[in-house]
């Protein structure tokens, strides 16, 4: 029988997501980088327990992130991973 704390770990694994994946507006906390790109990422700011939020969706998504303004492609989005927070 599963306990508690192993519950609470897989509900909370079922709910990362990818940038890519979050909505338009939405407050993301990133938990890890995922890819070839990830030390490309963290040098761009996109660290682990960072704070980002998505404000446009497309091929190219504009997100900010430490209060500055960037464009990602899908694939580099695709490579963070999170949690949707609002």
């Amino acid at each position: 029988m599963p306990t508690p704390q192993t519950i609470a770990q897989t509900l909370q694994q079922d709910s990362l997501i990818s940038l890519e994946q979050a909505k338009v507006g939405c407050e993301f906390h990133i938990r890890f980088l995922n890819g070839p790109a990830c030390e490309r990422l963290r040098q761009m700011g996109f660290c682990e327990s960072m704070r980002v939020k998505k404000i446009t969706d497309g091929r190219n998504m504009l997100c900010t992130v430490c209060g500055t303004k960037m464009a990602l492609s899908r694939e580099l989005a695709h490579q963070i991973i999170g949690q949707a927070t609002a």
